[in-house]
């Protein structure tokens, strides 16, 4: 069973606007919209006789599951990021949230004449010690291999990385995202730790 919300002690402090996240759920509507349409052929025409001469509809590509991968990664590094209580990842999760709050209430603003207010205060639970080592471990993983991934990858990556800063804080549904990703960090951690360092691994 997956809890909506984490004990307000337990989790790091960051602020996030209805502008803000407004721009979080149109990234994660634009990838997942680019993702369908990607996954249907055009139309093909029938032929000239009596019996087919109006357009015939295509069976389409079969939609690739796995296309979006990239994508939920970097929202799972995000989520991770926001859980960060200070470094280069967690500063760089504020400045990314700084970001979108901007952008998305100068759209606001402009748009609707209404301005954005601070919806959530609270993020995904707190990397521990544990966590922190799987997460260098990727960050380490990822800095070598960053020449071995296509230039469409990164890019889906990195929208969700920015998806992931604004989507994975809050007390609501979203955060089911942090609850999820961070303890599950956390309990690898934990496991890996107990097996190669203290031979207790199962």
């Amino acid at each position: 069973m997956i809890t909506l919300a984490a004990e307000v002690g337990s989790m790091t402090s960051t602020t996030l606007t209805s502008a803000g996240l407004a721009v979080g759920i149109g990234l994660l509507a634009v990838e997942h919209v680019k993702w369908w349409r990607g996954g249907t052929a055009p139309a093909a025409s029938g032929g000239k006789g009596k019996k087919g001469g109006g357009p015939v509809e295509s069976a389409g590509k079969k939609r690739d599951p796995m296309k979006l991968v990239p994508f939920w990664f970097g929202i799972a590094f995000g989520t991770i990021a926001v859980a960060c209580p200070a470094g280069l990842l967690g500063t760089g999760a504020g400045f990314l949230r700084w970001g979108g709050n901007s952008v998305g209430n100068l759209v606001m603003d402009k748009m609707t004449g209404q301005t954005s207010t601070a919806i959530a205060s609270a993020s995904a639970p707190r990397l521990d010690g544990s966590g922190a080592l799987i997460v260098t471990a990727l960050v380490i993983t990822l800095f070598l291999l960053r020449k071995t991934f296509a230039k469409v990858l990164k890019g889906k990556f990195w929208w969700g990385v920015w998806a992931g800063t604004l989507l994975a804080i809050g007390t609501g549904t979203f955060a089911a995202i942090g609850n999820f990703v961070v303890p599950g960090v956390n309990d690898l951690g934990a496991y890996l730790v107990d097996g190669v360092v203290h031979g207790t691994l199962v």
